[in-house]
């Protein structure tokens, strides 16, 4: 379970930059780059997988926020950055296969639910109007990308994060493309139990400050 396939990759770059207003992924060091240009991380190398362009990308940054990413395990990505790089926790690339029924949301709870082209959102309420969770996702040619499902802490354990899930594909237009997205390792928990299989790790580094 060692890359995934470019093409693969760059659908879920592109469905994921739609849905943060970011712009879209271009050809870069045998991956892709997107310059995401924000205050935590000026730029991002994607790669899908294990590639001599990643040593050579790693030599030549020499400022911090910019990350080099790969799918593929923590020790792939390791193995080709030299001294003066650390990783951050492992998260997972993984798609959708058969979905279970989605239950109804607990007693007390309202679901909204917009979309702006492309783009869906969906947000889960709390009786008197507290954001309970929420998520995203973007619908491409190539691919539909769920993206910054979060549950907050008081509401969690509760079924929300399934109903974001649930909301959000069922505002699909199409049914012919992949259901993709990258989750945290708890995140992991949650969309396995819901029918998606992780297709590769997905490793991050950035320069150590």
């Amino acid at each position: 379970m060692e890359g995934v396939a470019p093409a693969l990759l760059h659908a879920w770059l592109a469905g994921r930059s739609l849905a943060r207003g970011l712009p879209a992924p271009v050809v870069d060091r045998g991956g892709y780059r997107v310059d995401t240009r924000s205050d935590s991380e000026y730029c991002r190398w994607v790669f899908a997988a294990p590639h001599p362009g990643v040593a050579a990308l790693a030599r030549d940054v020499d400022q911090p926020a910019r990350l080099i990413k790969l799918c593929g395990a923590d020790d792939a990505l390791r193995r080709l950055l030299p001294d003066g790089w650390q990783l951050h926790a492992p998260a997972f690339f993984m798609q959708a296969g058969n979905w279970p029924a989605s239950p109804a949301l607990p007693a007390g709870y309202r679901c909204e639910s917009s979309r702006a082209g492309p783009v869906c959102h969906v947000a889960i309420l709390w009786a008197e109007g507290t954001l309970a969770a929420s998520g995203y996702a973007a619908e491409t040619s190539e691919a539909f990308v769920f993206d910054r499902i979060v549950t907050a802490p008081a509401h969690r354990r509760r079924g929300l994060g399934a109903g974001v899930m649930a909301t959000l594909r069922a505002m699909r237009t199409r049914h012919d493309i992949p259901e993709l997205l990258v989750a945290t390792e708890e995140g992991r928990c949650l969309y396995q139990r819901l029918g998606w299989r992780v297709l590769s790790p997905y490793a991050t580094a950035e320069r150590a400050t």
